[in-house]
């Protein structure tokens, strides 16, 4: 009578209407989020449950049995989450919200009204001019001008290929800068995504240790396990609980950092849609680096600069050639009563001035943008470097665990289950096998946060870091 509840306690843990039973995953089961359990209904299981609940109160158990506490291959899994954004959605978002984009595309409009300014002819000069005014009491010589300054080795068109090539390195500073945001989306997403996981493994962890800890406490009143048990049971249950608080808190941090990237900072938390393992490829280095060669905004930004050190080059060999200034005008002589004609036309000599500093530190200049192509090729490879090895380690980590630990894990708990069962088995060790089930499980998961953010800052050039301030 005494420990009845807790026998009741158990059967609603253990068959609440059914059985749980352990399978073998396969290859395929293995992927983040995949189950581990299968439901089986069981007429046994139902007969059993009839029959404890036609049992009078004085026949009933009054010791729990010890092989029915709660095991982790026996409880049911949390229900899957409910469907929420996608990765889709969020990156549209960004490309709405995020600020840094529209500071981009405001330096590619400055750059293109700089283009439009450099090419404008210089305004011509008109004014009133009055010459020998008092001469014999007379008001001289009252006229008007018209000057203009001549433009001379096409400095004008040499000045919009400038300006043309800031446009083109603005333009890729924007393409760098969508791929920044995209790329911290992305990572943050598979974050969220991944955190979301942890947190449904903490909670069953969390559940098996509750129940064990109970059922624990109980069998001890009953003088089935030692003090020893108990503390144990105890020390599981509370390291599950600080677990399980560690993956909230990641979990809120995660989805804290997605909501600043994609630029609305008080998005409330809302569950996310996907797989981190959707569409992950093998990649080979070789290709890997053919691609970000060919392809990054911040090399292209790079070569871009050298045909502004060449245009900026043509342009100040050009000003060596000076520009004409000729003005015409005409006059009365209030003396003679003449009307008289002016012209003026004249340059200056290039005796002294020949534009030769400003051309020496344009070819140093020109110099430096070479330079900084293969500067710019170099960090890209070194970056690169560090980044491949992340992914192939990830790759390796996460197969390991899904061909090999995650298999022996599965295997090792039944095996414990079954041993601890036929009393082959103390508590103690059924509860390290769980613990162990579970921790490997979570170390699945992040091995698989880990590959794909390996292969989203390579899927995006190694650019990242959307929110720090980009030169201009």
């Amino acid at each position: 009578m005494k420990y009845w509840w807790a026998r009741a306690l158990l059967l609603l843990v253990l068959y609440p209407g059914g059985a749980l039973i352990a399978e073998t995953p396969s290859l395929e089961s293995l992927r983040l989020g995949s189950r581990y359990l299968r439901w089986v209904p069981s007429q046994e299981t139902a007969a059993r449950g009839a029959t404890l609940a036609s049992r009078p109160e004085a026949t009933a158990p009054e010791r729990p049995v010890a092989s029915e506490l709660p095991i982790a291959s026996e409880l049911p899994t949390p229900p899957a989450l409910p469907e929420g954004l996608a990765l889709i959605e969020l990156e549209e978002l960004s490309r709405r919200n995020n600020p840094t984009l529209s500071q981009a595309a405001h330096q590619v409009q400055a750059a293109r009204a700089k283009w439009l300014q450099a090419g404008l002819y210089p305004n011509p000069r008109i004014g009133y001019q009055a010459n020998e005014i008092g001469d014999e009491g007379q008001s001289g010589k009252q006229g008007a001008f018209v000057g203009q300054e001549f433009v001379t080795a096409g400095k004008l068109q040499r000045g919009r290929d400038v300006a043309h090539s800031m446009i083109q390195q603005a333009e890729y500073a924007w393409q760098a800068q969508c791929q920044r945001v995209l790329s911290d989306v992305r990572r943050a997403f598979y974050d969220v995504l991944v955190a979301q996981r942890a947190v449904e493994l903490t909670k069953q962890l969390v559940r098996i240790g509750q129940e064990g800890e109970r059922a624990t406490e109980s069998l001890f009143e009953a003088q089935e396990v030692s003090r020893v048990d108990v503390l144990q049971a105890r020390v599981e249950a509370d390291s599950a609980r600080i677990l399980a608080e560690k993956a909230r808190h990641r979990h809120l941090a995660a989805w804290r950092n997605l909501a600043v990237v994609v630029g609305i900072a008080d998005m409330p938390l809302t569950p996310l849609a996907g797989d981190p393992q959707d569409g992950l490829a093998r990649l080979s280095w070789e290709d890997v680096l053919q691609r970000v060669l060919s392809n990054s905004p911040a090399l292209a930004k790079a070569r871009a600069g050298v045909a502004q050190a060449e245009a900026i080059l043509g342009r100040e060999y050009a000003e060596r050639i000076p520009n004409i200034d000729m003005l015409a005008g005409v006059a009365y002589d209030n003396a003679t009563h003449d009307t008289i004609a002016e012209v003026e036309v004249g340059f200056p000599l290039p005796l002294f001035n020949r534009n030769q500093g400003n051309i020496r530190k344009a070819q140093v200049e020109l110099s430096m943008a070479r330079s900084e192509v293969r500067r710019v090729e170099l960090e890209l490879r070194q970056r690169l470097a560090s980044t491949f090895e992340q992914y192939q380690n990830a790759r390796y980590e996460s197969e390991k665990y899904a061909d090999n630990i995650l298999p022996n894990a599965q295997a090792s708990l039944d095996l414990v289950t079954s041993g601890y069962r036929q009393g082959e088995f103390d508590y103690v060790t059924l509860l390290t096998a769980q613990r162990t089930f579970f921790q490997v499980n979570l170390a699945y998961v992040d091995s698989i946060r880990e590959l794909r953010s390996s292969v989203v800052a390579i899927e995006s050039y190694l650019l990242s870091h959307s929110l720090q301030q980009q030169p201009r």
